[in-house]
């Protein structure tokens, strides 16, 4: 059969390596999904594939081993996932009976937040929701991970836009006896952001990364979570052939609000300068080439950025590049 086969790709199907088989994409915005959605998952698996389904690295479902001629089917059958996933958070699918009308922006992934986890600063989920409204359905290609605390279960700092929830650490010093625990763990685990001094935990802003370890060891709750919700941004993290490498801070202490305007202006700034010679270019690369501060310039346009926010002047990115000249030189 004759496929147009950069339709079936912004379909949320795969091009796969065995003729006439593809294979859907099912996408989980922040990881969460009602168990309900299993039996149509299972239904398309078992009726349509080869009754296996593959969670990949973005927290979505991909089913393979599917006929090509059944993909009008299947998207009729994922109307509801599409109704209760994308439509009942506001993303604009004009018609969930066609599938999904974009794949190029990925599956926006979390951690599970502090719905579970006690390290968690924030709810994940609804972020990475709030996010998804904003940006898909979309053919450019953006990773964006969302992490409840710096320990980053979700490994945002390899991705194009990392978002790392902290938190202020608020101290009561009439709840506080003295024990020190807050500042044993800092001193242990993070960064030495804390001290003891006169009876009193003094806190080193520049060196404090709000992971709020010190909340959960306070036995008293002297030391407790700010009611604000700041996180650290971090970006162009990618794995990939050319140059891999880790995400870098761009602002920290910066709010949700700030966070989503700087991703849609990214939006923008990828109309006007990614090379549409190529089938799909990572943000990161084009920010090589227009330089750090064209980007900044760029997304940061009509963000008012709250009092605590910080922006980087200047990102060494750094990364590897595969040249065994230098990296296996005298290793041949």
């Amino acid at each position: 059969m004759d496929l147009n086969t950069k339709a079936v790709k912004k379909n949320a199907y795969r091009i796969t390596k065995t003729r006439g088989k593809t294979a859907l994409r099912i996408r989980v915005p922040g990881g969460h999904l009602d168990v309900r959605y299993f039996d149509i998952i299972k239904e398309i698996a078992d009726k349509y594939g080869d009754g296996s389904v593959h969670i990949t690295t973005r927290q979505g479902f991909e089913v393979p081993n599917i006929d090509f001629k059944y993909m009008d089917e299947i998207n009729e059958m994922i109307k509801p996932i599409l109704e209760g996933l994308e439509l009942n958070i506001g993303v604009d699918i004009k018609d969930p009976l066609k599938g999904y009308p974009a794949a190029g922006t990925r599956n926006v992934s979390a951690c599970i937040g502090n719905k579970v986890c006690q390290y968690a600063n924030v709810n994940t989920t609804d972020l990475a929701k709030k996010i998804e409204k904003e940006i898909f359905p979309n053919d450019y290609h953006v990773k964006i991970a969302i992490t409840g605390c710096p320990n980053d279960c979700i490994k945002a700092h390899m991705q194009d836009f990392g978002i790392i929830a902290t938190t202020e650490p608020q101290y009561d010093e009439s709840r506080c006896i003295s024990c020190e625990a807050c500042v044993k763990v800092c001193k242990k685990k993070v960064t030495g952001a804390l001290k003891f001094e006169n009876y009193s935990v003094i806190r080193d802003e520049e060196k404090c990364i709000g992971c709020g370890e010190c909340v959960l060891k306070c036995p008293t709750g002297a030391m407790t979570r700010s009611e604000e919700k700041y996180y650290r941004l971090v970006i162009m993290g990618r794995t990939g052939k050319r140059n891999p490498r880790l995400a870098m801070p761009f602002i920290k202490w910066v709010d949700e609000d700030s966070i989503v305007k700087i991703i849609k202006n990214t939006y923008d700034y990828v109309g006007r300068y990614i090379d549409r010679s190529l089938p799909k270019e990572h943000i990161g690369y084009i920010v090589d080439r227009t330089g750090f501060n064209v980007f900044k310039e760029e997304v940061l346009e009509g963000v008012e950025l709250g009092p605590k926010a910080q922006v980087a002047d200047y990102i060494d990115f750094g990364g590897y590049m595969y040249n065994r000249e230098t990296y296996f030189k005298g290793y041949k």
